[in-house]
């Protein structure tokens, strides 16, 4: 079994070559994507969810790899402080910066620098003053607590291997009161072994997932409140990529539904939760109250 730092760099390599390939070859992505999520067959993924439709959209900085709308969900205000986690080429960046103005601030926080590298070339590009980049890990934001009052992010809370400290470090920088719309990819039923395993699946936003109530769990458990799934889809993967991991009686397994009301497969959900505006010392963990090299 892989290390949590292994699998880090993994991400971290397979994505600073995303940033790299899309840049040389001027790719800006997005639904049609040359850089996105793909099986190790290259039979592309449908992730694709209509970016371009939003206010704010940079084909350039669209790499293609995100699996829902979390700015357009956001409710976002003008002057809002707005952190996006994972922020590749900056993309959701811009887009909440058409939201919260000139009078705003939005931090694109990633551990990718070929992709802090894109996405500052894209905001000096853009002439915005108000959007900053900075190099991080999510399980160890370099963030100062009580920061933001929005939090975004797109398929990649599920890239994290320790997802309770990343919920635990997203309640840290919000605000009291402050909230999150955060888009990413959960199961619903067993996924077969042979896709877990897959290493550009997971990277592709798909092995690193985790079933739906346990993900609704650790978000409660980072003391989170107003816990609300704003969208929910279903990831459909065809035959043509299941036929590469599993046998037919496992295909036909995998079709069958967990039970009367659930499907089984691979969903992007987009989950609201807000920051208690008031929080007294016993909801706080130490390590949820604790920032710093020291302890975080």
């Amino acid at each position: 079994m892989e290390t949590a730092q292994q699998i880090k760099e993994v991400v971290r390599q397979k994505y600073g070559a995303i940033a790299e390939l899309s840049e040389a070859d001027g790719c800006g992505c997005g639904p049609t994507s040359c850089c996105g999520p793909q099986t190790a067959s290259n039979i592309p993924i449908d992730m694709a969810v209509g970016y371009d439709a939003l206010t704010g959209y940079v084909a350039e900085a669209d790499l293609g790899l995100g699996c829902g709308l979390p700015t357009q969900f956001a409710q976002i205000k003008p002057g809002d402080v707005v952190v996006d986690l994972g922020s590749g080429a900056g993309n959701d960046c811009f887009v909440a910066r058409a939201e919260t103005g000139e009078t705003g601030r939005v931090i694109g926080l990633d551990m990718t620098p070929a992709m802090i590298d894109r996405a500052r070339k894209n905001a000096k590009t853009l002439g915005y003053t108000n959007v900053e980049f900075v190099y991080g890990d999510i399980e160890e934001m370099p963030l100062p607590e009580n920061l933001a009052d929005v939090v975004v992010s797109n398929c990649v809370m599920n890239l994290v291997p320790n997802k309770a400290q990343a919920f635990a470090e997203t309640f840290r920088i919000l605000k009291p009161g402050g909230h999150f719309s955060i888009s990413d990819i959960v199961l619903q039923g067993e996924l077969p072994e042979n896709l877990r395993r897959d290493a550009e699946l997971y990277v592709g936003c798909v092995s690193g997932a985790i079933q739906k109530e346990e993900y609704l769990q650790r978000v409660a458990e980072a003391g989170f409140v107003n816990i609300t799934i704003q969208k929910e889809r279903e990831i459909g993967l065809p035959d043509e990529v299941l036929q590469q991991y599993l046998t037919e009686a496992e295909i036909a397994e995998y079709r069958q539904p967990v039970d009367e009301t659930r499907r089984r497969g691979i969903f992007s959900v987009t989950v609201f939760a807000q920051k208690p505006a008031v929080i007294s010392a016993q909801e706080v963990s130490p390590k949820a109250a604790c920032c710093g090299p020291d302890c975080c």
